[in-house]
């Protein structure tokens, strides 16, 4: 019978692709020493390096951008609402 696959935790993850990053040691190395799959830490090891620049991005900005698309979505419906507000009146005006 095999072994049942763990639920490993995020520091955990991080470190094991922190050590395939360096390189010091092979994949094969890698998975004896940490009991991982070597394709679940090349995984998690590129999952690191495309997500690394995110962790140096300056997060005022990213929150600046993201409010001014909820701002912007906003204002499209007020827009809509104000439209439909009119068009009701002039519609209820023709009932009197």
């Amino acid at each position: 019978m095999g072994r049942k696959a763990g639920v490993r935790g995020a520091g955990f993850k991080a470190k094991v692709a922190l050590a395939a990053a360096k390189g010091d040691k092979t994949l094969a190395e890698l998975a004896q020493q940490f009991g991982a799959h070597p394709t679940q830490i090349s995984g998690w090891k590129q999952l690191l390096l495309e997500h690394a620049a995110e962790l140096f991005e300056d997060r005022r900005k990213r929150k600046k951008t993201e409010a001014s698309v909820d701002e912007q979505a906003l204002y499209e419906q007020i827009g809509r609402l104000k439209m439909e507000n009119e068009w009701l009146k002039k519609k209820a005006a023709s009932f009197d």
